[in-house]
């Protein structure tokens, strides 16, 4: 007999790694191809029928709930995944007809060390029999406590009718032990009390926090299973690709931000070396979050999240007591409950610190009910924001114009503004000093006007005007989409700016999107330009936008005795630009005391 074999006689050994999608795959095609009489499964006899339970709910993700053999009031939970291979493993057993049997003796605490495995992901590239190979040849080191585990699985074993063929389906550092025991009678392991397990039906929006693979692939999982083809195409890289898109086109709808060309190629090659540090091939869902959190935006990690959290199989209402679990650690019936999986894993997959949560609706058009529509005005946090980046567009707007004019000259008599390093340096070979002249900008400025888009299809068809409510608010004129499409939290709609005009003095301004003084504009941006400066009580004007003004703006500036000063929108932070450009909508001042609890 070949003693790196996996097949004994009539026994059959498939190593696995517990949770992983890849490893789920193999033990499904190795029992349709096989179709052993018994299914043999490392999981514990004293939990057999709450498993039973369990995996009949599925593809209802369920979890099983039973006390700690400290003593301590503490529990244990195990989730019921479908992509877990153990789960697989008695869900396709059943299917064949075969006999399912739990094998795991549970003598309390699992044996299980932090154990050092090749990634999962390597098995679609190299097979299962190398990556066995590869784990074999640098075994983990024995206890007493894993021997005499394997022994209580082997005896389990040697007790099945002698005339069954039987597919083993155990973890990977078990699998020599067991071999090993199998080579002679083993005695009856030590009974363990009986266990009163309880089972949970885990909240959807928990989902991500507690289960090893995402719930977005295992839910592709379970609706491939029937095709083994189609499953064992199912490449997480791929996968991970799917929920940035589904990411993006929900930020775009929810925060009106879009991703670049190159912040993809830059979270691709940051999520790759994050998996390489942790000594992985693929990102886990943790480090897409990071990624997407540090090269784009909080709003965009948010919606990977949620996007690699979706699980349409499961329900909040059910049949058994739904409950949200967190990741680390949640309290229930006063008793500590402590995530613990299967097999310890060094690193866990949690939600990233740092990531505001969201309050959602009881049910649908719960929020949408409670608009008033009496009155409309804006969040004063938004408010002070928006009003600090005019001002500092109009310091920016006077510093490139004098920028624009200044000259730059030997040093002579007078340093004038300062010396100008870069001219200096590039006429070194002269030995000379050169010095700058700033010619400053005669007067202040007014009125700004930000044209994020000159919306030529029309997207931006809420068009409004808000007069300032004290001394240091502007009056403010602009063009958004539709706050009340997207309600954000009780009377509390959510809108991506078009464009704006702002203006000082307040209380000045009338309706601009219906006076007649402008009609001659043919777009939305050339209505608050014109308003703008008509509404400056100074010389000067920002316009910031993609392009400058039609040329015949610059004569109708000069009948008004206006100067326009043109800042490319490129020029500005597009992390500034994002956060400025949202705009939320209260139906009254009342709301104003808990937007903070909704508005993100």
């Amino acid at each position: 007999m070949d003693p790196g074999s996996l097949t004994r006689g009539r026994f059959s050994y498939l190593p696995v790694a517990p949770g992983r999608l890849e490893f789920a795959v193999e033990v499904r095609r190795a029992i349709l191809r096989e179709r052993p009489q018994v299914v043999a499964v490392e999981l514990p006899v004293t939990l057999e029928d709450a498993f039973l339970s369990a995996i009949a709910r599925l593809p209802q993700i369920t979890v099983i709930v039973y006390p700690e053999d400290s003593g301590e009031e503490r529990a244990v939970y195990v989730p019921i995944e479908p992509a877990d291979p153990f789960i697989e493993a008695v869900r396709s057993g059943i299917e064949i007809g075969a006999k399912v049997l739990f094998t795991d003796p549970d003598l309390g605490e699992r044996p299980h060390i932090p154990d050092l495995l090749p990634d999962p992901y390597s098995l679609r590239h190299i097979g299962l029999d190398k990556y066995v190979e590869a784990y074999r040849v640098y075994p983990q080191p024995r206890s007493p406590e894993i021997e005499e585990h394997a022994s209580g699985i082997a005896w389990k074993l040697q007790g099945t009718n002698p005339l069954h063929r039987v597919l083993v389906v155990l973890s990977l550092n078990l699998l020599d032990p067991v071999l090993d025991a199998m080579e002679e009678p083993q005695p009856e392991p030590r009974r363990q009390p009986r266990r009163y397990p309880e089972l949970l039906n885990p909240h959807p929006d928990c989902l991500a926090e507690i289960t090893t693979e995402y719930p977005y692939l295992q839910h592709l999982y379970e609706e491939s299973r029937d095709d083994m083809e189609k499953a064992g195409a199912l490449d997480r890289r791929k996968v991970q690709l799917e929920v940035f898109r589904d990411a993006e086109a929900a930020l775009s709808v929810n925060a009106g931000e879009t991703v670049e060309f190159w912040q993809r190629r830059l979270m691709a090659r940051y999520t790759r070396n994050l998996a390489l540090s942790n000594g992985e091939l693929a990102a886990g869902l943790f480090d897409l979050t990071v990624a997407a959190r540090s090269i784009v935006s909080d709003n965009y990690a948010w919606e990977v999240w949620q996007a690699a959290g979706r699980y349409p199989p499961q329900k909040e209402q059910s049949d058994l007591e739904t409950v949200k679990i967190s990741g680390e650690e949640f309290w229930r019936d006063t008793k500590r409950i402590r995530l613990r999986r299967r097999l310890p894993r060094p690193k866990q997959r949690l939600r990233p610190a740092g990531l505001k949560p969201r309050r959602k609706e009881k049910f649908a058009g719960e929020w949408a009910r409670e608009f008033q529509g009496d009155a409309i005005c804006s969040y004063p946090p938004e408010d002070i924001v928006i009003e600090n980046y005019g001002a500092f567009l109009k310091k920016k707007a006077k510093s490139i114009l004098s920028e624009e004019r200044s000259r730059t000259e030997p040093f002579s008599t007078s340093l004038l503004d300062g010396v100008d390093l870069r001219e200096t340096i590039r006429n070194w070979y002269e030995g000379k000093i050169y010095v700058r002249q700033l010619d400053k900008v005669s007067g202040d400025v007014g009125s700004v006007i930000v044209i994020f888009d000159p919306d030529p299809d029309n997207r931006y068809n809420y068009l409004t005007t808000w007069i300032g409510e004290h001394q240091n608010e502007s009056d403010m004129a602009f063009y958004s989409t539709d706050p009340f499409e997207h309600i954000v939290g009780p009377g509390i709609g959510r809108a991506e700016y078009g464009g704006f005009l702002m203006s000082l003095p307040p209380r000045r301004m009338i309706d601009v999107w219906s006076d007649p003084d402008y009609d001659f504009a043919e777009t939305k941006p050339e209505r608050l330009l014109l308003a703008g400066l008509d509404y400056s009580i100074h010389k000067n004007v920002v316009y910031v936008a993609a392009k400058p003004p039609r040329s015949i703006f610059r004569s109708i500036a000069a009948r008004f005795n206006r100067n326009i000063l043109y800042i490319p929108i490129g020029q500005l932070s597009p992390q500034k630009l994002r956060k400025i450009r949202v705009v939320h909508v209260l139906d009254s001042h009342a709301r104003r005391s808990e937007a903070k609890e909704y508005i993100w």
